[in-house]
């Protein structure tokens, strides 16, 4: 499941992964909240977090991530993942080459800074 998370400012998406995500929470929050950000802003901000109860991504849901960061590349401004899940933080300091935009990691202790950081 994707959950939006409220009190950013608007130019930041901002979502929390929980439980297994599937293709649909691309479908029906991710993808609107991206689209509607781009629309009003040149560059968005993407705040990324991974809850302690996250069970994993299913494979369309992996595919729609990696569509949505390719598919808008040059317009992301910010990115703060908030993690402690290894192979995601891996895999985002290895995209992270091709991105842009500025990307930092974050473990979960250190939300609050994650939070700062792509506000600020």
């Amino acid at each position: 499941m994707i959950d939006l998370l409220p009190n950013f400012p608007e130019n930041v998406v901002a979502i929390c992964c929980r439980g297994r995500v599937s293709k649909a929470d691309y479908d029906s929050v991710l993808i609107p909240a991206v689209e509607n950000a781009l629309k009003k802003h040149e560059k968005v901000r993407i705040y990324y977090e991974i809850a302690s109860d996250f069970a994993g991504f299913d494979p369309g849901a992996m595919f729609e991530d990696f569509k949505v960061g390719m598919g808008h590349l040059t317009r992301w401004e910010r990115i703060a993942l908030v993690a402690d899940v290894e192979w995601i933080r891996h895999a985002t300091q290895l995209f992270s080459v091709i991105t842009p935009g500025e990307t930092k990691l974050f473990p979960t202790s250190q939300a609050k800074e994650a939070r700062a950081w792509i506000a600020a």
